[in-house]
């Protein structure tokens, strides 16, 4: 858990915030285990039963105080909650669920065993990300279920990660919970091949957690450090599995490791934003970096050329740099070429404008950005305005950085962007 908190306090201010905090890190933990302990057929109930569970925390705790072990009170609380719920189940005489056999004693008894070994909710997690993305709903709600159910995801924040609306996220997911439930699909994930074709979405889906921690959307803060190191877990989990371990496995948590080098250095002292043409290279992790550059080596990039190859390819160029200046660009302007031309978006397009504009000057970055314009992207108005600034057309780079400003949701980042505007203002 990443927020700290004194046990027994009523401040109503900080449990808000710490059942914020939980809710993120143990929501899909806490789905996980429960799946695999009682065997839910049904996604929408194990939902039910967590959020009921975060609601009995934020009221109770108002109340009783926050107690000493918070994740152990959710996780006993969640296992009661499901008891409770399969006892209703079966006084009403419908079907009961198949239990795990070393749980049948513990429900007679109206009691549940309260520990969970951590290597069993960790494996539990990573089999509901395999369940999740089942072959009967297409890729993207693959992985915009798995990110709301296992990742505590909001729905904005996932309408953030496909740039898209929140109506649409939630037409996704509810189109998803309506197949689950019609075809009475359970959440157990599939063996042998049937496994491995769902890799894709699974990978996609860590990388997509992974940015959310390296960025947060939706706070004051810029990061979140368990957020990232739990995505880090999770695909080392993959990259080391026998059953679905592949190159772009490891070359995925290649490129997440050399970007986790530099995390400590992305902020001041003051938490404001560093960035990386200022950043001071010396504090880099370099454990970090000899570690991504060796599961980069072992990933294959000669024979395999994936898009997690390409972004690794060019995060290794940016740690091994001496300095941004004597970054080799040109290299990373034909790594993001290639990035383009196996996966063109405008996101691939918005990035590479800042190695097109070292190697070719603002004009090519701004002519870029232009081709591919997203308009409700914060970073895209934000990096327009930078050409524009280096370009010596300030009023352009002062309305790119206002639009900029309304966008984004991040306070840190919002801060940087006012002291952008003022300075081509003034």
């Amino acid at each position: 858990m990443g927020f700290t908190i004194q046990p027994g306090t009523t401040d109503q201010k900080q449990i808000n915030a710490v059942v914020e905090d939980l809710f993120r890190s143990e929501y899909g933990k806490l789905a996980a285990s429960l799946v695999r302990a009682f065997r839910l057929p049904h996604l929408e109930e194990v939902e039910d039963i967590v959020q009921d569970t975060m609601l009995a925390a934020l009221t109770g705790w108002s109340f009783r105080g926050v107690p000493e072990y918070p994740t152990a009170w959710l996780h006993r609380v969640a296992q009661n909650k499901a008891v409770d719920y399969i006892r209703k189940r079966r006084m009403r005489g419908e079907e009961p669920f198949e239990l795990h056999p070393g749980l049948q004693q513990a429900i007679a008894e109206l009691e549940l065993e309260r520990n969970f070994l951590s290597w069993e909710i960790e494996d539990s997690q990573l089999r509901m990300m395999f369940a999740c993305c089942h072959p009967g709903i297409p890729a993207a709600a693959q992985i915009a279920l798995t990110l709301k159910t296992l990742c505590g995801f909001s729905v904005r924040e996932i309408a953030n990660a496909f740039l898209t609306k929140e109506l649409t996220i939630e037409k996704r997911l509810g189109r998803a919970r309506k197949y689950f439930r019609d075809h009475h699909v359970e959440l157990e994930p599939p063996t042998g091949r049937a496994l491995r074709k769902r890799r894709g979405a699974v990978l996609a889906s860590l990388y997509l957690l992974f940015n959310e921690g390296y960025k947060q959307t939706e706070s004051e803060g810029l990061f979140d450090r368990d957020l990232c190191l739990e995505a880090l877990r999770l695909t080392r989990i993959m990259a080391e599995h026998p059953e679905v371990r592949s190159p772009e496995s490891l070359a995925l948590l290649a490129l997440m490791t050399l970007v986790f080098a530099r995390f400590d250095t992305r902020t001041n002292i003051s938490g404001d934003i560093v960035l990386l043409s200022e950043q001071d290279r010396k504090l880099w992790n370099r454990e970090l970096i000899e570690q991504g550059m060796d599961l980069f080596a072992r990933s294959e990039p000669d024979i395999y050329t994936s898009t997690y190859h390409l972004e690794a390819a060019i995060q290794s160029l940016h740690v091994m740099a001496p300095s941004f200046e004597r970054t080799d660009w040109p290299a990373v302007l034909g790594l993001y070429k290639r990035l383009y031309d196996l996966n063109p978006n405008p996101i691939v397009a918005m990035h590479m404008s800042v190695s097109m504009g070292q190697v070719h000057g603002a004009d090519a970055a701004i002519e870029l950005l232009q081709h591919s314009p997203l308009p409700e992207y914060y970073l895209y108005h934000a990096l327009l305005g930078d050409a524009y600034l280096k370009a010596n057309r300030s009023e352009d780079a002062a309305t790119s950085f206002r639009r900029a400003i309304t966008l984004t949701t991040n306070a840190r980042e919002k801060t940087l962007l006012e002291e952008r505007l003022a300075a081509v203002s003034g």
